[in-house]
């Protein structure tokens, strides 16, 4: 079996090579190939796991190199099973493969077009119900879709939030001040417009209450534009990208998702394995991890403030469904291999 994954750093539970085998206390069924990009972290932790891995040179853009490179291992391997881990990957490997097995993991909700990669795979992970359901709408058969919802490693989550950041202290703010966090990228299905609007209706309520949004993306400008324009600049803070984001969302007392769009929203998950109140919009596949009364509407502002301020005063954690742990993930992963060998 060959992986191909176009250079996405790591995060927890998304090697799917040796380490989700041996949490299901076997050997793999078949000797396994890592192509990813040079010098990533996934790279790193994948060798140093006894997966073979084959290091390309991966760009922002389409890599002719990054091409060369899966070309070559797919004839020295020959392997089964070609398993491409995002768009990207899955257009380097599409054709590629001979006679291996093409399999493809599906992480958003995003409609595909007519004559798209995903339409000449063998088979399609979705990670949520909504993915999949968007795929059958646009008419790939239900029967060449498995759905397997991401998974984490609820330990390793936890032992990545603990060296504290201070968040507080950083942004000026006295020790136990309520603090809302929310962690994704600023591009706009993520909708952070939505959630700096909560933040101007909860601080009637809530005036103690303070805002940190981690991600970076093309919206920054016009995020921060906005922030202003509603006088929150003292209350809601654009921190750019933390590498930390464990020991952030830790250090938090609700974790806060605003998602127009949203293939499962898999960083929940580690709010969840973190023991966080999490306050979401029913979104695409967020329905499928928490329950209904910790969602509202898509885009009601008002009703995002509702729910954070409500979950400020009577916090009530959700525990991590088993469903959503690197060992179910495993599990799901490899009966999609066995299915098509």
């Amino acid at each position: 079996m060959l992986q191909v994954d176009a250079g996405r750093e790591w995060r927890g539970g998304q090697n799917q090579v040796r380490l989700l085998c041996r949490e299901l206390g076997r050997e793999p069924d078949v000797e396994q190939v890592l192509v990813t990009k040079r010098g990533s972290e996934l790279a790193r932790r994948a060798g140093g796991d006894g997966t073979i891995v084959v290091a390309a040179s991966w760009g922002p853009s389409l890599d002719l190199r990054a091409w060369f490179s899966l070309k070559r291992t797919i004839a020295t391997f020959e392997p089964a099973i070609v398993h491409a881990h995002d768009s990207h990957a899955l257009w380097l490997a599409s054709g590629e493969q001979d006679d291996a097995r093409l399999v493809a993991t599906r992480r958003v909700d995003f409609h595909v077009g007519r004559f798209s990669s995903w339409r000449r795979v063998d088979r399609i992970i979705a990670i949520s119900n909504a993915v999949k359901q968007i795929l059958v709408t646009d008419r790939i058969p239900a029967t060449e879709i498995s759905v397997v919802p991401d998974g984490i490693d609820p330990d390793e989550v936890r032992a990545a939030a603990e060296p504290s950041l201070n968040i507080r202290g950083t942004l000026g703010l006295p020790p136990g001040t309520p603090l809302a966090v929310n962690v994704a990228a600023l591009v706009d299905h993520k909708d952070q417009r939505t959630l700096i609007r909560a933040a101007r209706h909860a601080r009637a309520a809530r005036p103690d209450l303070h805002w940190a949004i981690a991600g970076e993306g093309e919206l920054r400008g016009s995020l921060r534009a906005e922030i202003g324009r509603l006088g929150l600049a003292d209350r809601v803070h654009l921190l750019g990208y933390v590498e930390a984001a464990d020991g952030l969302i830790r250090e938090s007392n609700v974790f806060v998702m605003s998602s127009r769009e949203e293939g499962l929203g898999s960083v929940i998950l580690n709010a969840l394995a973190l023991g966080k109140p999490v306050v979401a919009t029913a979104a695409g596949g967020i329905p499928e991890i928490l329950p209904a009364a910790a969602l509202v509407p898509v885009g009601d502002a008002q009703a995002l403030a509702r729910k954070v301020v409500q979950a400020l005063d009577r916090p009530s954690p959700v525990p991590l469904p088993e469903k959503f742990t690197a060992r179910a993930m495993a599990k799901g992963v490899l009966a999609v291999y066995r299915a098509l060998l």
